[in-house]
């Protein structure tokens, strides 16, 4: 079992930046942590990934070069650094993690979800 719980959410001006966390405890070794964003009425989708070692990341296109995601593994966290953001960016972002996984942009190749925390972009 692991558990997520996300921190760093809020509101910030189109431009601007925010930095999640994403603290997890239980049977971290070796996970796969990643990040999603689900906007009202629509699909949940994938932002980025680090495997444990952090040696391999998969990315949005979308955010690639805005968005950078990095784990302390001594603290059990992982980060979504996001830079320059627009209102396309506003959504619930969630951790999430699978057990000795290659990053995978298929939700479903999860196992265990964070609650989400809200970004909202305003221009």
């Amino acid at each position: 079992q692991v558990q997520l719980v996300e921190s760093g959410g809020g509101s910030v001006q189109a431009g601007g930046s925010l930095r999640l966390s994403c603290a997890a405890s239980g049977r971290t070794f070796g996970t796969l942590l990643g990040w999603f964003r689900q906007a009202p009425g629509k699909e949940r989708e994938f932002v980025a990934a680090m495997t444990w070692s952090g040696g391999r990341t998969l990315y949005e296109d979308s955010v690639k070069g805005r968005f950078t995601i990095s784990r302390d593994n001594a603290k059990n966290t992982v980060y979504l650094q996001m830079n320059n953001l627009g209102p396309e960016d506003t959504a619930v972002y969630y951790c999430a993690a699978a057990p000795w996984a290659n990053p995978t942009r298929n939700a479903g190749g999860y196992n265990y979800w964070g609650q989400g925390t809200q970004i909202t972009v305003f221009s």
